[in-house]
């Protein structure tokens, strides 16, 4: 919802579309962003979609960018392949930008039993490294470059609390 609101706030994107598998998420976030009240010009600059990112959506092809923020840790990481296929296949964007938790930064969180991860439906979180070799693939493989960014306060040895790729073709 706070990317879509930002994203809503400038002028500069014609078009934004959110995705969910969630309904429930979707109408929360057809809620907080009042799409209801908002001016029909403005309204009709956002969509709120009901899909996956595992599965080839038509919908999805032909948009400059597509932001997956902190959404691949939440895949088992058997369906990391058909997320690829279907984002950096299929949809084809010009930029993708992907952000996911640094496990190496964890260990700063006080309050975060070790071995534990931050959040309870996270099925995976990786090292930079692991990150980086798989979006070095995924790049290799569908014709992208990638360039890695640190988000957050960066620690010497932990590096940032979240990690982002940003592919572009």
């Amino acid at each position: 919802d706070k990317l879509l609101t930002e994203l809503l706030a400038d002028r500069t994107f014609d078009e934004i579309v959110g995705v969910d598998v969630s309904y429930r998420s979707l109408e929360l976030a057809q809620r907080r962003l009042k799409l209801d009240r908002l001016p029909a010009r403005q309204a009709a600059r956002i969509k709120l979609l009901h899909g996956s990112l595992t599965y080839r959506d038509k919908r999805l092809a032909g948009y400059d960018a597509a932001a997956l923020v902190e959404v691949i840790e939440h895949l088992d990481a058997f369906r990391l392949p058909a997320l690829e296929r279907a984002v950096f296949g299929d949809a084809r964007p010009k930029v993708v930008v992907v952000t996911t938790p640094n496990i190496e930064y964890n260990r700063m969180f006080p309050t975060l039993p070790e071995g534990q991860l931050r959040h309870r439906d996270h099925r995976f979180e990786w090292t930079r490294a692991e990150f980086q070799e798989w979006a070095e693939r995924v790049a290799g493989s569908h014709g992208y470059r990638v360039r890695f960014l640190p988000i957050g306060t960066l620690d010497e040895e932990a590096g940032a609390p979240t990690q982002m790729a940003v592919f572009s073709s």
